[in-house]
């Protein structure tokens, strides 16, 4: 494991598919670490199957002081009276002007326009990436450091790098010198 001062300037994003141990045993094990955040993102389920996901993963976030973003699911995210949301640009203008009720609303982007129009659409942070070679996105060239400094330059919200961040590299720091406020991990969260 690494130094917990690395891990301030992470949030870790979650994939079950990823997981080499029961997933929240690994939630657990990923909120030991004390992220800045952990965002859900485990779109491939139903809204209900998420929503009974969410309270467990809300629990064990609770308990270690970590702050829980919900990733796609507004409406799963309102039952369980949860202020913080996180969704692609799509759902965030399909939501345009409905979400007064989350403190915390975040948004994928990938390009400046995108980012200035999450912006302008309520989002208090934005992810931008992916920033380095991933196999998450297997034959896709990274949109790399000049991109993600154009984004940071263009908006005033938070943007987080995503994509290709390793720890025990100097790729978080990169991403911080190029104006990021810290960056995304899923693949190494998910194996810590």
């Amino acid at each position: 494991m690494y130094h917990s001062e690395f891990y301030k300037n992470v949030v870790a994003v979650t994939n079950r598919s990823l997981c080499e141990r029961p997933f929240l045993e690994q939630i657990e094990r990923v909120c030991a670490c004390h992220p800045k955040a952990l965002i859900l993102r485990e779109k491939d389920l139903s809204e209900e199957e998420y929503f009974l996901l969410a309270k467990e993963v809300l629990g064990i976030c609770r308990q270690y002081q970590v702050s829980c973003i919900l990733h796609t699911y507004v409406e799963a995210a309102r039952k369980l009276g949860h202020p913080c949301i996180h969704l692609p640009l799509f759902l965030l203008e399909k939501y345009q002007g409905k979400l007064g009720d989350f403190q915390e609303t975040g948004c994928s982007v990938h390009s400046v326009e995108d980012a200035l129009k999450a912006q302008q659409l309520g989002a208090t942070y934005v992810t931008a990436g992916h920033i380095y070679t991933t196999n998450c996105k297997k034959g896709l060239p990274p949109r790399g450091l000049e991109f993600l400094g154009e984004v940071c330059k263009a908006v005033t919200v938070p943007v987080y790098a995503i994509g290709g961040i390793h720890p025990g590299t100097d790729q978080l720091s990169q991403v911080m010198r190029h104006g990021a406020a810290g960056g995304c991990i899923m693949s190494d969260m998910m194996k810590i």
